[in-house]
């Protein structure tokens, strides 16, 4: 099955520094891809000529006028600028031009953008963004919501339970995934009234629940998938991001102080680097925006080529493996048992 990306080629802090690199770098390791570059078209090709090894065949350009800003209001993102490089991308999955998005762009406006264009599958009440957290065990619990819905009814959550496990199974081959509904406790008494009534509900469910988990099991990754509300899920994630980046910084601040400090550096450097690769989110980058007519990818507004690479190679499996269509039907099943 041939894949058509779709990228914002102008969006995120660094724009076609990062995306027309890793675009580049995706198309060599990958003979069955064509991408999809949107933005403005001149600045677009004069990027390309740095890499005139990429398969030119397989790249096509589309142009946009205009850009949406890390700090636009939803409003103008929506009803301004119709002729964005992001706007323009999602468009091209709706009309059946393309198989997936990936946009480095304000998630706010994403979000709000892909909405109104693509719609939401049928039965899904709200849409989520759901991403890779590292853990200890070096392969990622998969958490949602991350931001999109601050308020949440039982039945919402249940909904991202549904969607979670379906796309644990199509992009990372979990047959089965583990979930979690992140609590204060793991007693079933704790909670506030939505959670008692989630957990409830989930029980109802044939998902694999494992019950109420705490913060640290998201660390631990005690289970394959935590739920919970975007607001606290967006809290955690900030955490974690800064979490990893202050571990990054320690490791290379012991290389430059005294000369017995750096030797001790040294001898440790290859644990150093194991736990600095584990705990690196760029790996984890590409949350994924679940419940929509359509595969939407959100890479990190400051990603580096690096990263960039991990959130095209996230929409790449969803798209080939049909992520939005399983969840589809999938979903129908599941909410029918209810």
């Amino acid at each position: 099955m041939s894949v058509t990306l779709a990228i914002d080629a102008m969006g995120g802090d660094h724009g076609l520094v990062v995306t027309i690199p890793a675009s580049c770098d995706f198309l060599q390791k990958h003979s069955d891809v064509k991408i999809v570059l949107v933005g403005n078209a001149e600045l677009i090709k004069q990027a390309l000529i740095e890499f005139p090894q990429a398969p030119m065949e397989r790249i096509q350009i589309i142009s946009a006028s205009e850009v949406v800003l890390m700090d636009d209001p939803i409003e103008v993102a929506l009803r301004r600028k119709k002729d964005s490089s992001m706007r323009v991308a999602i468009t091209q999955v709706k009309d059946g031009l393309a198989d997936a998005i990936i946009s480095s762009g304000n998630t706010g406006a994403l979000m709000a953008i892909s909405r109104y264009i693509l719609k939401t599958l049928d039965g899904v009440d709200r849409p989520a963004i759901a991403a890779a957290i590292p853990n200890e065990k070096g392969l990622g619990t998969t958490m949602l919501d991350l931001g999109a819905n601050s308020d949440c009814e039982p039945m919402h959550l249940v909904q991202f339970a549904q969607m979670a496990n379906v796309m644990l199974q199509v992009i990372d081959g979990i047959p089965n995934p583990s979930i979690g509904l992140l609590n204060i406790g793991e007693e079933v008494i704790k909670g506030n009234e939505v959670v008692k009534r989630t957990g409830e509900l989930l029980h109802q469910t044939n998902l694999n629940f494992y019950g109420n988990v705490e913060g640290d099991d998201i660390f631990k990754g005690t289970t394959d998938i935590v739920v919970c509300d975007g607001f606290v899920g967006n809290v955690v994630l900030k955490a974690s991001e800064g979490l990893a980046k202050m571990m990054s910084g320690l490791i290379k601040h012991e290389f430059n102080r005294s000369l017995l400090t750096k030797l001790m550096a040294i001898c440790a450097m290859v644990p150093l680097l194991r736990v600095r690769k584990r705990v690196d989110h760029r790996r984890y980058n590409g949350a994924v925006l679940l419940g929509l007519r359509g595969c939407v990818i959100k890479s990190h507004g400051s990603a580096d080529r690096f990263a960039f690479g991990f959130a095209v190679d996230r929409a790449y499996e969803a798209a080939k493996n049909r992520m939005v269509e399983r969840i589809a039907q999938a979903f129908v099943v599941e909410t029918t048992s209810l």
